[in-house]
């Protein structure tokens, strides 16, 4: 796997125990070392649940996803641009490499267009429903993440996106669905 890029998606129940997040970061390390280029893309909903219990903000979900209204887009942009993603980077150039902590907004890593989701009611029919500011992302700049694989540093993603048809809107993207982007954009 000398010379590949491999896009791992670190999960937020993953990060809740220090032993492990430290051999995480050991892990990217080993992984640059052998010639492999990792690409982090993390979650966090575990810590934004608690954050926003911590705020009493009232959070609900329909198929998994969080509905994400304007006050929760502020949280979780905080909990996972401001807190997780650097403490990740963090860890990995303390385990001895070289990492940078970007959000999808960041000279437009990721841009998403606003998620509606397909839900099935009581009657067997499908209602379409407004997840809020959640998206799906509709476009990655790989060449961004190129240019930091080629200096040899680890880019550590959060998964925040720029709205593709108004660039000031924030959306929330699952980061499963962020890193399957990310992978396919870098081939």
């Amino acid at each position: 796997y000398a010379g590949r890029t491999v896009v791992i998606k670190y999960g937020g129940h993953a990060m809740s125990d220090a032993s492990a997040a430290l051999c995480f970061a050991q892990d990217m390390v080993l992984l640059q070392r052998l010639g492999v280029n990792p690409v982090v893309v993390h979650g966090g909903g575990p810590q934004i649940g608690n954050m926003l219990e911590r705020l009493s903000i009232p959070s609900s979900f329909i198929d998994g996803l969080r509905v994400t209204d304007a006050a929760t887009v502020e949280v979780a942009e905080m909990v996972l641009c401001g807190s997780i993603n650097k403490q990740i980077a963090a860890a990995v150039t303390k385990a001895g490499g070289h990492a940078l902590g970007l959000s999808g907004r960041d000279d437009s890593l990721i841009l998403a267009e606003k998620l509606i989701k397909q839900v099935q009611n009581d009657k067997g029919e499908l209602d379409l429903v407004d997840l809020g500011f959640v998206g799906h992302p509709v476009n990655v700049n790989a060449n961004l993440l190129h240019s930091l694989l080629n200096q040899s540093i680890i880019p550590v993603i959060a998964p925040i996106a720029s709205n593709s048809l108004n660039p000031d809107q924030v959306l929330s993207v699952n980061a499963d669905t962020a890193a399957g982007a990310v992978a396919a954009a870098l081939g």
